[in-house]
């Protein structure tokens, strides 16, 4: 079992930043891919960013690409996302998710963290 446990969520005006963070325990946390998720109002869940165990391959989603940036220490056993120029459309939960990367791209999630809300107004 791994735990996850999100932070850094909050209100901010388009335009601004924030950064979220989402720490691990359980098993080993560079057995695992990990990744950010959200979920805004009436969509279904999405892949925003990814980063290999060792962070060798990471990806972002073309609608944050240039503004969000996805990291991971793997002695901390955390991963954090700074999200810059943050959109109204942005506007979601947030969830942290430790899994596999699939051969034909994207991350199969296995644990997921409770969420955090982030909320961008115009």
């Amino acid at each position: 079992q791994v735990q996850l446990v999100e932070s850094g969520g909050g209100l901010v005006q388009a335009g601004g930043s924030l950064r979220l963070s989402c720490v691990a325990s359980g098993r080993t946390f560079s057995d695992y891919a990990m990744g950010w998720f959200r979920e805004a109002p009436g969509l279904e869940r999405e892949l925003v960013a990814y980063i290999s165990r060792r962070g060798g391959k990471i990806y972002h989603a073309d609608a944050v690409q240039g503004r969000f940036t996805i990291a991971r220490d793997n002695s901390k056993s955390t991963v954090s996302m700074e999200m810059n120029s943050l959109r109204p459309e942005d506007t979601a939960v947030y969830y942290c998710a430790a899994g596999y990367l699939g051969e034909s791209g994207g991350l199969s999630a296995v644990y997921w963290g409770q969420g955090t809300q982030v909320i961008v107004s115009s």
